[in-house]
């Protein structure tokens, strides 16, 4: 049995205050239809396929180049008249037998489970439709129900009466339905309300007077059903998100300083137990090894971190790969193409670039390394940096194993550095040092006995 995932995603969100679709605002740095795609991809299919369907209205190029690349079938709504009405776009295109899920845009962090749930109940002939209680439901669409507990209609606030605003359970707009009957009871929906418009929530008066069978479901948490109005709701979801980002990490093995004090903009994969203190930004995909410690205020952005190495405080590291018990930081940046062996060192205010720093090697502090080939055991002194640009093209700069570099020199790339080789503090390099060598290249120093010192005037 095919599903059809169905989107509303055509509302402009005026109430957001931008000139962003509302659909493609944010949480953990995923646009929030996006969420909904990959939430609506995970559920099960034992035979047949999913098809998805994406219905656009407002500034919809910028909604389908956010989505470029993904198997998504688009319809435009190009009046805003109603949800009912959006699905109707879509009709025409669904599978013969299927079921379709019905899902928004804007209510992002419905969770696969819920949504198989749904699908589960459709596959059998009936309606599935998410509903949910809440203490306060002003504004919300009221479940009424007869004597026997059975659903027999949605009523939406502006229609309801004063008895069936006491109702405390609401429609989410969630729902699973066989296509052969969504197909009839959509083109038999009217605007017959106070808002004028076509209610898709009308079909369950239609299934109950066709004798379909209507089965509710709820979320674990009211966030699951919640949609997204304006930029506080967006905040509160995200909170909400981050803490349960927060949870799963627990769960698999992480010490958290804090649990409220962590954003994860992508996906942490835990190899081990670790710890992660406060402030701490994943983005992208990350994976930490086990015992990895993680300390204050780092970015950590599509890295491999390997087994028991520390990354101190205030530490960016983006696209970089960091060895077993490597020492990173504290205020270090490891730029895209860094890779350090096992038991490397890079300390403070240390810049690396498209490096490859072999195993036991130092770079303790206030340098700058960029397209380089470091080996084994080489020290690297204090302000030291690699000169790999000329302004338009880059070079490469090797050192050999167990090279010492002193303090404060340049290394004018290309340039070649032997193993075991010296470079006095304060050289600048541009020829090739031999294997074992000395090599010392600074200006002389002179001093001038009669100098007199500027004396304010």
């Amino acid at each position: 049995m095919n599903i059809d995932i169905i989107i509303l995603a055509a509302g402009q969100g005026s109430r957001m205050c931008s000139q962003l679709p509302k659909v493609l605002h944010k949480i953990g740095a995923k646009p929030m239809l996006q969420h909904v795609i990959d939430n609506a991809c995970q559920v099960v299919v034992t035979a047949g396929e999913v098809n998805t369907h994406v219905i656009v209205g407002h500034k919809s190029e910028l909604v389908q180049e956010a989505l470029a690349g993904q198997n998504i079938q688009y319809a435009m709504q190009r009046e805003q008249l109603g949800t009912g009405h959006a699905v109707a776009q879509v009709t025409t295109n669904l599978s013969g037998e299927g079921v379709s899920l019905i899902l928004y845009g804007d209510v992002p962090l419905t969770n696969s489970h819920t949504m198989q749930e749904l699908v589960d109940i459709a596959k059998l002939d009936q309606l599935g439709l998410l509903t949910v209680t809440l203490a306060n439901p002003n504004g919300y669409g009221r479940i009424v129900r007869d004597a026997n507990n059975q659903v027999t209609a949605i009523v939406e606030q502006k229609d309801a009466s004063a008895q069936q605003l006491k109702i405390a359970e609401i429609n989410t707009g969630i729902m699973a339905v066989p296509n052969k009957f969504l197909r009839k009871w959509i083109a038999q929906l009217g605007n017959d309300n106070a808002q004028g418009e076509y209610y898709l929530t009308d079909i369950i008066a239609m299934a109950a007077a066709d004798n379909v069978a209507i089965l509710t479901k709820s979320p674990s948490a009211e966030q699951e059903v919640q949609g997204v109005n304006d930029k506080v709701q967006l905040a509160q979801l995200e909170r909400f998100y981050q803490r349960e980002q927060a949870r799963q990490l627990m769960l698999a093995g992480a010490t958290l300083a804090d649990p409220n004090r962590l954003d994860v903009r992508g996906s942490v994969t835990l190899e081990g137990e670790v710890f992660i203190d406060v402030n701490v930004i994943f983005e992208g995909d990350v994976v930490l090894g086990d015992g990895v410690q993680i300390a204050a205020n780092c970015v950590i952005k599509d890295a491999k971190i390997a087994a028991n190495a520390i990354v101190k405080a205030n530490t960016l590291i983006e696209q970089a790969q960091v060895g077993e018990n490597c020492e990173v930081g504290p205020f270090a940046r490891l730029r895209p193409g860094t890779v350090l062996a096992a038991t490397a060192k890079i300390g403070n205010f240390v810049e690396t670039k498209k490096v490859n720093i072999g195993k036991g090697s130092k770079v303790s502090h206030l340098t700058y390394l960029g397209d380089a080939q470091i080996g084994a055991e080489v020290n690297i002194g204090a302000g030291t940096i690699t000169c790999n640009y000329d302004g338009v093209n880059k070079f490469i700069t090797e050192i050999g194993d167990g090279a010492f570099i002193g303090s404060n020199s340049s290394l004018v790339a290309p340039v070649k550095v032997g193993a075991r080789a010296t470079i006095g503090a304060g050289s600048t390099i541009t020829k090739e040092v031999a294997a074992a060598q000395l090599s010392v290249a600074r200006a002389k120093q002179i001093s001038l006995k009669d100098w007199q010192r500027p004396v304010k005037k």
